[in-house]
């Protein structure tokens, strides 16, 4: 439970507290807490000051623009409406993401490794490891073991340290968004791997220290023979 993200979502449309619930639990690790009343809404996130707040912008008795900016420090923010025209004071007031009703699973996913993300660059003890879900599980992954991530049809497969492998039903994108920059490398459409487990590198691919070879994607030779050129010297 302790790597479990506290959220709150708030929105006066029941109906759209059932899609972030369900989204919610999709992904995993995720203790969700939803209000139709922004009043009690807002108390909550003051009392208990979650990771994640969910916000709908134009409710009938406040706007979310207005909830946002009581908000604790603690607690980062992603707006949900069905209006556009609201964006720009969104990101005015540093939320996290925007997203636009209705609102397609794999945006979802994106915003919330975004607010992941912002908590991690938050956290003066930041973890070094990751939570994905493997069917019904939460799969605590530690980052040193992450060997390579292969992108499958909607999942992706975690290659790990003594011949593990993690499967997750995410898109690259989104665990890109999870894995550090200065420790990862996107090197092909289908291929992120951890640059200090690389043993050689040519423009057309990597090998690994665990003996794998992975083609390297044209639009990406340049970034990876930089970037992994520099590791070698660091």
């Amino acid at each position: 439970m302790n790597n479990t993200i506290k959220c709150v979502a708030i929105d006066d449309e029941p109906l759209a507290l059932d899609i972030i619930a369900k989204f919610c639990q999709r992904i995993g690790g995720i203790e969700l807490s939803v209000f139709s009343d922004p009043a009690l809404g807002l108390e909550r996130i003051r009392t208990e000051k979650p990771q994640v707040a969910f916000l709908d912008i134009e409710m009938e008795n406040i706007s979310g623009l207005a909830i946002a900016a009581q908000l604790p420090k603690e607690t980062c923010f992603i707006f949900t409406t069905a209006f556009l025209d609201y964006a720009m004071d969104g990101f005015e007031l540093d939320a996290v993401d925007y997203l636009h009703k209705p609102i397609a699973f794999s945006r979802f996913q994106t915003a919330f490794a975004k607010a992941l993300r912002r908590l991690k660059g938050n956290s003066a003890d930041e973890k070094q490891n990751i939570l994905v879900k493997q069917e019904y599980n939460n799969v605590n992954i530690p980052l040193n073991e992450i060997i390579y991530v292969e992108a499958m049809e909607g999942y992706v497969k975690i290659f790990r340290e003594n011949n593990v492998c993690t499967v997750s039903r995410m898109i690259l994108k989104v665990i890109g968004n999870l894995l550090p920059e200065k420790n990862f490398i996107r090197i092909h459409r289908s291929f992120i791997i951890q640059k200090s487990k690389v043993r050689s590198f040519n423009k057309r691919e990597v090998e690994l220290k665990n003996g794998k070879r992975l083609p390297i994607g044209r639009q990406y030779a340049n970034d990876v023979a930089a970037i992994l050129s520099q590791t070698k010297t660091d």
